[in-house]
């Protein structure tokens, strides 16, 4: 079973940054990496999922025309549309993945920390949302701490593994360290540089 909404809306009660997203010099790297994978500077159409505070979101605004972030927790969309209220190109809606899904193809679809809060049911679903949604062209990007955490079915790990077993993507980058795993699928292989014609 997959954790329910109220677990989030109970974290953002007692902060308005429950996981310190602004603060911790853990987050800002792993921010930075995440922005830095991307194997496009700029795309037409990005989808976050469970964008929380609008932190990364804020990033992603910079690298793309137009940008949707969702999360569950109205109190997140709240904080998230604060944090990009001077960003006219990116939108923030409550809901909740993968029941509910927005129409149209986005070339950027970004998983950050969000799909251990899934069960390994959930995630196949979601996965064939990505899949429907991704432009031929398109990426995806999934990132996630490793450890265990209480109260979730799947370590980010098995997150990963699970991922990459659905997607049947191409993958064009992988970062992993002790803290978190970090990776970027596509259906078109060709490296960043061979794009830019360098041999």
């Amino acid at each position: 079973m997959s954790v329910p909404t109220a677990f989030f809306d109970q974290l953002y009660q007692r902060s308005a940054d429950p996981w310190d997203f602004r603060e911790r010099w853990y987050e800002q790297r792993k921010r930075a990496l995440t922005l830095a994978c991307l194997p496009r500077q700029h795309y037409r159409s990005t989808y976050e999922l469970g964008c929380a505070n609008g932190e990364l979101s804020a990033g992603l605004a910079l690298r793309t025309e137009k940008l949707l972030c969702c999360d569950a927790a109205i109190k997140a969309v709240e904080l998230a549309r604060q944090r990009l209220r001077h960003c006219p190109n990116a939108r923030v809606e409550q809901s909740r993945v993968p029941s509910e899904w927005p129409e149209g193809r986005f070339d950027l679809i970004v998983l950050s920390e969000l799909a251990y809060y899934l069960d390994t049911d959930d995630v196949r679903r979601l996965v064939e949302r990505i899949l429907d949604s991704l432009a031929p062209d398109g990426h995806f990007l999934a990132c996630h701490w490793r450890p265990a955490i209480e109260g979730c079915a799947l370590t980010g790990e098995q997150v990963h593994t699970l991922l990459h077993e659905c997607l049947g993507l191409e993958r064009l980058a992988q970062h992993s360290e002790q803290d978190f795993v970090l990776e970027v699928w596509g259906r078109d292989p060709t490296s960043v540089a061979s794009q830019e014609g360098l041999k």
